[in-house]
């Protein structure tokens, strides 16, 4: 039998064991991935929390991980465009990436030159910044403020960002200044002096994406003259203050994960630095990422 990291009860990180479980078996129009990578999201710790469960109720097994890359292993009887073997990275909305094998009913070759910890860590990310920047309806010539622009999202919503000609103003910490003017943004300090810190670089900014949920949103709401097109990812506050908070869903950015897949190819878009840790450990993961000591995205590899 297969092994995953299960969730065996709502808790701190010690509730994730290192377990068999039954193979999952693809329906017709999905695939199973032999798992290489599986990245480690801050939506993971809230579900083992037991903090969002009636959004992600656990599936059985329960198996968390929203994105995987890994070789496929077996195909549905109606899937054509891809075969045993074949390299793949995936988003799994219904999770499953902390596993030894996961099921994907939606998949993106991964072509040689991208690394298997790019294409683990790529799939979230990219949708989300992607898909955020559409709900934002950003255009050319507008100037876009990211609030965290250091992060796994932030630095993919700022490179595309920056690609579709915005000016984007990136409000980080000390230690990612450097990071965001190499990212083409304007990098501002986060903290108690944001607002004047913007102001000293832009009079106000057109639409604001939260990427990091750690504070901001006033001062964002400010500077865009409203809400309409403050859009957060992470703060769990902003409905109280009349900001959207998006989540995931199948049509946010559908084709994100292929876009993305293509500009890592090119060698066009960057991604924050990553950190393996084995898959059995998902819970060692999990408690250096809630203590905050790591500033890499964290990434749980199979065993070969």
């Amino acid at each position: 039998m297969p092994s995953a990291c299960v969730v065996t009860g709502y808790g701190p990180p010690d509730v994730l064991k290192w377990e068999d479980v039954p193979m999952p078996e693809p329906s017709a129009t999905e695939i199973r991935i032999k798992v290489r990578v599986s990245g480690v999201g801050p939506t993971d710790l809230k579900i083992r929390r037991g903090d969002v469960q009636a959004v992600f109720p656990l599936p059985d097994p329960a198996v968390l991980g929203f994105e995987t890359a890994g070789t496929v292993d077996a195909v549905g009887s109606e899937v054509s465009d891809v075969a045993v073997g074949d390299e793949v990275a995936a988003l799994l909305p219904s999770l499953g990436g902390y596993g030894e094998y996961a099921l994907a009913a939606a998949w993106t070759r991964k072509p040689p030159q991208v690394t298997w910890n790019d294409a683990g860590a790529m799939p979230s990310a990219v949708e989300a910044a992607l898909g955020v920047l559409r709900q934002l309806g950003v255009a050319e010539g507008e100037t876009l403020l990211v609030l965290g622009a250091g992060g796994s999202v932030g630095m993919v919503a700022t490179q595309l960002a920056v690609r579709q000609g915005l000016k984007v103003i990136g409000a980080v910490g000390a230690r990612d200044e450097e990071l965001t003017r190499e990212l083409g943004a304007t990098p501002v300090l986060y903290g108690s002096s944001l607002l004047s810190n913007v102001r000293e670089v832009a009079d106000r900014v057109d639409a604001t994406l939260d990427a990091a949920g750690k504070g901001g949103l006033e001062e964002a709401i400010t500077l865009t003259g409203g809400t309409e097109r403050v859009i957060t990812l992470a703060d769990e506050g902003a409905r109280d203050l009349g900001v959207r908070f998006s989540v995931g869903t199948p049509d946010r950015a559908p084709d994100a994960v292929e876009i993305g897949m293509q500009l890592l190819a090119s060698g066009e878009l960057r991604l924050r630095s990553q950190q393996t840790i084995p898959m059995s450990q998902a819970a060692d993961a999990h408690r250096l990422l809630e203590e905050n000591h790591v500033h890499h995205k964290l990434l749980l590899e199979a065993a070969e």
